[in-house]
């Protein structure tokens, strides 16, 4: 198959801190493979961005949601419990990348049925590391769902 014609692997980034947002801009530009950051910056513009609702009707429904917890208007374990509770959201992974190490957020976000929990690193290289690792696990690795049903445009 011609990789070109290959359709690119839709991220959306709910995050509300624009260095975070530059720092995954970065690990994700020189990658091999075909990736469309889209960014939420608050919970609420995530769950519009994934019903496609108002300025997002004609958005991609994305192939990986990276969640962060702390977020204003809705927070990360809000947009968390709609997307799983919703039958048509619920099987996109959701990867909750969060400064947080408090026990009590890791097993509520599991327990929320987050598919994975990591804590976001300091310093530009790990950060770098760990967007580059999860984009390697969830698009080269794992088999994901594709929602035809869904899709808007991409």
């Amino acid at each position: 198959m011609n990789p070109l014609a290959r359709k690119p692997f839709h991220i959306l980034l709910v995050e509300d801190s624009p260095a975070d947002v530059l720092l995954t801009k970065e690990a994700l530009s020189d990658s091999k493979l075909l990736v469309e950051l889209h960014v939420a910056e608050n919970g609420m513009e995530a769950m519009e961005f994934l019903r496609h609702n108002g300025p997002y009707s004609e958005a991609p429904t994305p192939d990986l949601v990276l969640l962060d917890l702390n977020l204003p208007l809705k927070d990360g374990r809000e947009v968390l419990a709609e997307v799983k509770a919703d039958p048509h959201l619920r099987s996109i992974p959701i990867v909750v990348l969060t400064t947080s190490q408090a026990e009590e957020d890791v097993l509520r976000a599991y327990g929320l049925h987050a598919n994975c929990y990591i804590t976001k690193p300091v310093d530009f290289e790990s950060f770098v590391n760990v967007v580059r690792s999860i984009q390697q696990f969830w698009f080269s690795i794992v088999t994901l769902p594709r929602h035809p049903e869904l899709e808007r445009c991409g």
